[in-house]
């Protein structure tokens, strides 16, 4: 449900900072004065300062012996000893991302280019990594882990026991959703050794999607989806050592269906690894220290909510661990005081608090010992933007502001590891994208260029009528909004009302970036034509706003929430500009659900609404997400209930069109048809669409972006007409 807000939000950064290599981003060197990245299909060496480029990996040595073309290269990666490089191509999408491919090494003291897996079937490994001395590489192949010696090119299989639903070194389907899980295998710092998960899948029944569209005969597709209520997949975590092929299980307590496992790690310079575990609930989190060649484990450190505890995934990434004193310590982040902060936690428990203050840390962003440095992005005073911030190491500091004060909006930084210098990106509501290198911790233009400051006293803004403001409701609180008015606005004319939503945990909308304001489904221009397009993030929504703002949607999804739009809308809706007769709501996935639940809800406000894929009922969609905001079915299903739409279908007032793909792995098709029983049973009447075969993204097939915005478009002109009256 929250795969779309996501996916967007990576891809939008990525063009943000690199829009000429948005497949491929930078890899700094390790001393941090230079890096490589992909162009062309070249691998290049670029100096930031000067701007130099050299080309360090040609196209002919991307060409293997006997072809006519290169290989085309999605990413790479350089072995420890830099003299190898690992080349991933002809990929194959796998449910959400690329990660099925082929692999080569290149050796760059030979120039050889040689495949991996050579014998496995096309575009069928998944994330290949070279050991720390050099000398192997590591796969997944079919859910099996498999070795190979990079010199001989002999394959050893590590583990023979995988199927499609006992899963080796990867993940299942509710893991890579909910925790973002793909990479399921570490190497040995000794590289002797390899740990992994296993996911045994085997009692999870299959949801079945059916193809009906690429043969005169339909197809099953199944998918292991454990529904909320339905006990989860056996996790557990295994050390091979490549000499045996033998595996050790580590001893965690509890049992295995009844816990997850999002985070493991090797401790640096040990043959012991760290392993976060958090009950089914998800309200309390534990770090164990595990002995690989005895198992047995030990717990450091643990942490508990009366809510939901927040696994520590590195910005959306599960792979990594921040670690310190060589090992001795690591980096966690925990709202437990209140607020999210950075601690340095020690491998006996002992916490230390870095970034005191009522305020959220977002993302860590770089940290070094040797400087005594931390960075990291915040943004006290408002929660719609993004700075960058540091403090020091040892908890002395105080966190200081580095990003200038003169450009107010969402930042962005890739630093380099010295922290020396970094790639800073910068764009608002009303400023597209703007790019520079900075030194650090000046925040100086490199290399004399001109930087984002000088740009900013000639560029033309955009001028666009995007307000930002708060609205107060019932009990002080405060919601985050924005508004864009129409063009030519007259005040004394009442203007028709679009409300665009989400509000559910795994997305903001008010955030002050240049794309905010902007409605990508409309064919034109909302503004031109006469329309007030508002949003509005109530309690609940990722917003750095502190621990009880977030929290405050537990167990109420689709009643906290919805409460908090209406009363949004309700106080909006007094100003004399505002048509109550024409009022619009719409929103995707999550924001589909909350759209349904504001038109069934509240029919008094909400006229017409167009829901995009949206969970009609809490019940079908996955256990990992809807049990870690809601609890469990079997303790508390009335809120399951009373938060689904489809338990307040019966009080459809308004216009309603529900689109919805037949082939959406994420929210199921069965949303769709649950949720048009029940209004047919009532005799409401309503607009459907569905889309063949397409999944939650509808994108798939000729033609169907431009067919859903016309459909959007036309629907939205006809219900809610456009124009000041």
């Amino acid at each position: 449900m929250k795969q779309l807000h996501r996916l967007l939000s990576a891809l939008a950064l990525l063009c943000l900072l690199f829009p000429a290599t948005a497949q491929q981003s930078i890899n700094w060197n390790k001393g941090g004065s230079d890096y490589t990245t992909l162009e062309a299909n070249q691998i290049v060496r670029v100096n930031p300062i000067t701007g130099q480029k050299d080309v360090i990996i040609a196209k002919n040595l991307l060409t293997p012996k006997g072809a006519n073309d290169e290989l085309k290269v999605r990413s790479y990666s350089f072995s420890e000893d830099n003299q190898k490089v690992l080349i991933y191509t002809n990929t194959k999408r796998v449910w959400r991302l690329d990660t099925k491919g082929d692999y080569w090494i290149l050796d760059l003291k030979t120039n050889q280019l040689s495949q991996l897996g050579k014998g496995f079937d096309a575009s069928s490994l998944m994330f290949a990594k070279i050991s720390p001395d050099s000398k192997s590489v590591a796969y997944v192949y079919k859910n099996n882990i498999y070795s190979e010696n990079i010199a001989t090119h002999k394959i050893t299989p590590l583990t023979k026991d995988g199927t499609k639903k006992l899963i080796n070194g990867t993940f299942d389907w509710a893991y890579e959703e909910e925790f973002s899980c793909r990479d399921g295998f570490r190497w040995s710092p000794d590289s002797k050794s390899i740990a992994y998960w296993q996911i045994d899948a085997n009692t999870i029944r299959d949801f079945y999607m059916i193809n009906n569209t690429d043969s005169v005969y339909s197809k099953i597709v199944p998918v292991e989806y454990p529904k909320a209520g339905q006990t989860p997949s056996s996790c557990r975590i295994g050390v091979v050592v490549l000499s045996t092929a033998q595996t050790k299980w580590m001893k965690l307590p509890g049992a295995t269906n009844n816990n997850y496992i999002p985070k493991m790690e090797w401790v640096p310079n040990t043959n012991k690894l760290i392993i976060q575990q958090l009950n089914r609930k998800q309200n309390i989190s534990t770090l164990f220290i595990a002995e690989a060649q005895t198992a047995a484990t030990t717990a450091i450190y643990k942490e508990t909510d009366e809510a939901w505890v927040e696994f520590n995934n590195r910005s959306g990434e599960s792979v990594g661990w921040d670690w310190l004193d060589n090992g001795k310590s690591f980096l966690w982040i925990s709202e437990k005081d209140g607020w999210n902060h950075a601690y340095k936690i020690t491998l006996d428990g002992k916490e230390q608090l870095l970034t005191p203050g009522d305020f959220d840390v977002i993302d860590i962003l770089s940290y070094s010992e040797q400087n005594n440095k931390m960075y990291y992005t915040a943004s006290p005073d408002n929660p719609r933007q993004r700075y960058l911030f540091s403090t020091t190491l040892d908890g002395q500091g105080k966190s200081t502001r580095i990003t200038p004060l003169t450009q107010s909006g969402t930042h962005s930084y890739e630093i380099s590891p010295d922290q020396k210098m970094a790639f800073h990106s910068f764009n608002s509501s009303q400023i597209s994208r703007m790019s520079e290198v900075v030194n650090l911790p000046d925040h100086s233009v490199a290399g004399g260029k001109e930087g984002i400051e000088a740009k900013l006293s000639k560029v033309r803004l955009a001028q666009r009528p995007i307000e930002f403001f708060d609205i107060p409701i019932e009990g002080g609180v405060k919601l985050s909004a924005w508004m864009v008015k129409p063009a030519n606005f007259d005040s004394t004319k009442k203007y028709p009302v679009v409300f665009y939503v989400y509000t559910e945990p795994a997305g903001a909308t008010t955030k002050d970036e240049y794309y905010t304001g902007r409605n990508n489904l409309y064919q034109g221009d909302m503004g031109k034509d006469g329309y007030i397009y508002v949003s509005i993030d109530g309690r609940g929504t990722p917003l750095p706003k502190g621990r009880a703002w977030r929290k405050a949607i537990y167990r109420k999804i689709g009643q906290i929430n919805i409460a908090d739009q209406a009363a949004g809308a309700s106080y909006l809706l007094k100003r004399p500009y505002m048509d109550s007769s024409r009022v619009a709501v719409w929103g995707w996935s999550g924001g589909g659900s909350t759209t349904l639940n504001l038109l069934f809800q509240y029919p008094q406000i909400y006229k017409t609404g167009i829901a995009v894929a949206a969970v009609g009922n809490q019940l079908t969609y996955d256990n990992i997400y809807q049990e870690r905001y809601m609890g469990l079915p079997q303790e508390n299903r009335e809120d399951f209930v009373n938060g689904s739409p489809i338990t307040h279908a019966k009080n459809l007032q308004g216009h309603l069109l529900y689109i919805h793909g037949t082939g959406d792995d994420n929210v199921h098709y069965q949303n769709a048809e649950m949720l048009l029983n029940e209004l047919i049973k009532y005799n409401k009447q309503f607009e459907f669409m569905a889309y063949p075969n397409r999944s939650h993204g509808i994108s798939e097939g000729e033609g169907t972006g431009k067919h859903l915005s016309t459909l959007y478009t036309n629907y939205l002109r006809k219900y809610c007409p456009p124009g000041g009256k």
